[in-house]
């Protein structure tokens, strides 16, 4: 059945760059054009996994797109991000991923050797992930059409027993929970462009965080409300998806939120909010409280050191992330808008 084109509530005139950051022009693009033509009514909140029954059997399943530039950068490539990221969405949404499928679209001119790196850091991802890769498809594309390659890919998993996520879970008193330092990823794929006269030690965050999941279910039980990983449009934009959708309020201690000297000088210089740059191996979650320091201890002893509670639900101000600074100043913290970070994943 087709959607009137009166119920689309997206506008823009056309698509740019913006539309896919992950901020604001990201959500009104799926909210307002895509979800209503797709999807029928009734499901949760939107996320980076669905859950699902196929003939009484639960299931979850996602899919992802990497277009990443440049192909391989300090920590990580593009093969091993596009295990990783596919993993890590089924983890955070509850699930154990048990097999993956992917699509090469490769530039015609591309050097054999540097498709065979990303087929071999794709096994050796899965591998550490525990996961298998059971097909896919290749495309080859004109030279100048796909910006030397691009990786899709879809995950199937199954529900980790006794985890029920979602944001409509999460009441005020909850405590959020961040797994260790933020923006690494962003940053580091930033300066690997050498568009910038500027040097930092940083590396990509990107791993498989299945097993610090685990851990922190086991520890939290039926406690453990909600979780994601924050890649595009970083903390911020998760937290005020998270706000959205279960229309309560979230304060951040922002003096608590682990980030790294190098991110946060590289942010300085740039003007850019650490809260806002992408990540390729930390996830948020939400705590009920007489279990969060349970679950902190947990993903500390599975060797998360810097993970930390950041924060805490409230009941107001309803569907807005409020930042507190150690010398008690309070600013509302917005989701991305705009395009600071191209090409992150």
């Amino acid at each position: 059945m087709s959607t009137p084109a009166s119920r689309l509530r997206f506008r823009d005139s056309q698509i740019d760059m913006a539309h896919g950051a992950g901020g604001t022009a990201s959500r009104r693009l799926v909210e307002g054009l895509i979800a209503p033509l797709l999807l029928s009514g009734g499901q949760e909140p939107l996320g980076d996994a669905a859950h699902f029954a196929v003939d009484g059997a639960a299931v979850a399943m996602t899919a992802d797109s990497f277009v990443v530039r440049p192909l391989r950068f300090p920590g990580g490539s593009i093969g091993e991000l596009a295990v990783n990221g596919t993993v890590n969405d089924l983890a955070v949404s509850g699930a154990r991923a048990q097999a993956l499928v992917t699509t090469y679209v490769i530039e015609a001119g591309l050097p054999t050797e540097e498709l065979e790196s990303e087929v071999r850091a794709m096994a050796c991802a899965a591998a550490r992930a525990g996961v298998a890769i059971v097909g896919g498809d290749t495309k080859v594309v004109e030279h100048g059409k796909a910006d030397r390659l691009y990786i899709t890919t879809a995950g199937i998993g199954r529900p980790i027993p006794g985890v029920t996520l979602s944001p409509r879970s999460c009441r005020p008193g909850d405590r959020v929970i961040l797994s260790g330092p933020i923006g690494d990823h962003g940053i580091t794929i930033l300066l690997a462009r050498g568009d910038l006269d500027l040097e930092a030690e940083t590396r990509s965050d990107t791993r498989p965080v299945l097993p610090f999941v685990e851990a922190l279910a086991e520890a939290a039980g039926t406690g453990l409300r909600w979780m994601r990983d924050p890649t595009r449009g970083g903390v911020a934009t998760s937290l005020n998806e998270l706000a959205r959708d279960s229309a309560l309020g979230i304060l951040v201690h922002e003096d608590r939120v682990p980030v790294r000297d190098a991110v946060r000088g590289a942010c300085e210089l740039l003007g850019l909010d650490p809260l806002h740059i992408a990540n390729e191996g930390q996830f948020l979650a939400v705590l009920a409280p007489d279990c969060a320091d349970r679950g902190l201890a947990a993903l500390r002893a599975a060797g998360l050191r810097d993970a930390a509670i950041i924060g805490e639900i409230r009941d107001q101000p309803a569907a807005t992330v409020l930042g507190t600074a150690a010398y008690g100043g309070t600013r509302v913290i917005d989701m991305l808008v705009g395009d600071p970070l191209p090409r992150i994943c």
